[in-house]
């Protein structure tokens, strides 16, 4: 049987990049996966500021750069027609110092890309099957593959979606639940320059988020109920991208959808614990939530990042270190989760003061400078919003005892 450090079950991009962080850290690791499916994927990945650091330290950024589209502004519109309507609120990067706040990378030639490197890494190990099942005890780990192949890991990471084996194997239980709503998912040419803008129009059946791609296209994450996504996926070429524009109030002219739109069902989970003994669970193995605020593969590779700080001053690895881990991520986790969740069902409510909560908050963010940048700051950096709000105080006191 094969020895390594790391296992990591999962070849999709966050396993994908989880494999060759660690890979780089200077751990031993195997990536096991089946071959990647050949269906066309037209899903885009908008990644942040911190998460592009982690890519630019893995070397990828030269290769990807092309293909991304950054973000300069983040705009919300209120479309839903309510009587009690929030004003736009728009975030400029300008505001915290940077030229973006991300880039929006379109995922099929993303996980081409990953592939590729993996095959360049001389401590990272391609293993190209499925996991039959797994046997932990205090001091390793027994994957047994459905090629009849084992192997030997110090640590298994979970990188295996929402039905994770790693998971069930460790004995973590979920949390799920379901959205009334299912995401159109398709990318679109258009007549009007997007000037790096990504607009975020929430409706009363969802989010419908434009976000920019190279040249004069955008990728859109149109949320409805199920029967409406049904019925926009029947549309002919020209009605849907019609309905594209229609929806986009036009602020982009003329719209031209390309390719085929995909559909997929909203939903979320998390897991009870992120990890235990020598399991930990990354990516959807761990949480899922709907496409709002850009924050699935962000949070992975929060993730990715925690997993590899904590290995990083470990000669070898312990019996207890996906204790370890679940402590460093629960709090970032769940507070994202309940915060996508709470926006998400804010949208859904008929309850007048739900939406009046609402309708204040991005009242608020619209018209108080300080608390927009707050909000911005903690978009990019989860836990520096009160570190900024400190230094902006001690800056006003300086400034007054001056």
């Amino acid at each position: 049987m094969d020895h390594f450090e790391i296992a990591v079950v999962g070849a999709g991009l966050a396993g994908s990049l989880a494999a060759l962080a660690l890979a780089d850290s200077g751990r031993s690791v195997a990536l096991i996966a089946p071959p990647v499916p050949a269906h066309p994927d037209a899903r885009t990945t908008a990644l942040m500021d911190r998460s592009l650091d982690l890519v630019r330290q893995l070397g990828l950024w030269d290769a990807i750069e092309p293909l991304a589209a950054p973000l300069s502004t983040m705009r919300i519109i209120d479309g839903t027609n309510r009587l009690l309507r929030a004003p736009t609120v728009t975030f400029h990067a300008a505001e915290v110092g940077l030229d973006a706040f991300g880039y929006n990378i379109p995922n099929a030639p993303f996980l081409s890309l990953l592939e590729k490197e993996a095959e360049t890494r001389p401590s990272l190990t391609r293993v190209v099957a499925s996991l039959a099942r797994i046997e932990f005890d205090t001091k390793r780990a027994i994957l047994t593959l459905d090629d009849g192949r084992a192997v030997i890991a110090d640590l298994v990471v979970g990188a295996d979606g929402r039905k994770s084996r790693v998971r069930e194997a460790a004995a973590i239980n979920v949390r799920n639940w379901s959205y009334p709503q299912s995401a159109v998912v398709l990318n679109f040419a258009h007549q009007v320059p997007h000037q790096n803008i990504s607009t975020e129009f929430h409706t009363p059946d969802g989010p419908f988020t434009q976000v920019p791609l190279p040249g004069p296209r955008s990728s859109l994450v149109w949320v409805q109920k199920p029967d409406a996504a049904a019925a926009t996926l029947s549309l002919s070429p020209e009605e849907l991208s019609l309905a594209v524009e229609q929806r986009m109030q036009s602020i982009l002219g003329k719209v031209t959808v390309e390719g085929t739109a995909q559909s997929f069902p909203l939903s979320g989970m998390a897991a009870k614990a992120f990890g235990k003994d020598r399991a930990i669970l990354i990516g959807e193995a761990a949480h899922a939530f709907p496409p709002i605020g850009a924050q699935g593969l962000n949070l992975s590779l929060r993730d990715i990042m925690a997993a590899t700080s904590l290995l990083s001053d470990l000669p070898t690895i312990p019996d207890d270190f996906g204790g370890r881990y679940d402590r460093r991520r629960r709090a970032d986790v769940l507070t994202r989760t309940v915060s996508v969740d709470l926006l998400n069902r804010s949208l859904l409510s008929d309850f007048l003061p739900v939406q009046m909560l609402r309708a204040a908050g991005l009242q608020a963010l619209a018209s108080v400078p300080l608390l927009r940048n707050l909000m911005m700051h903690e978009g990019l950096n989860p836990g520096s919003a009160l570190q900024t709000l400190r230094s902006s105080i001690r800056e006003k006191i300086g400034w007054q005892r001056a």
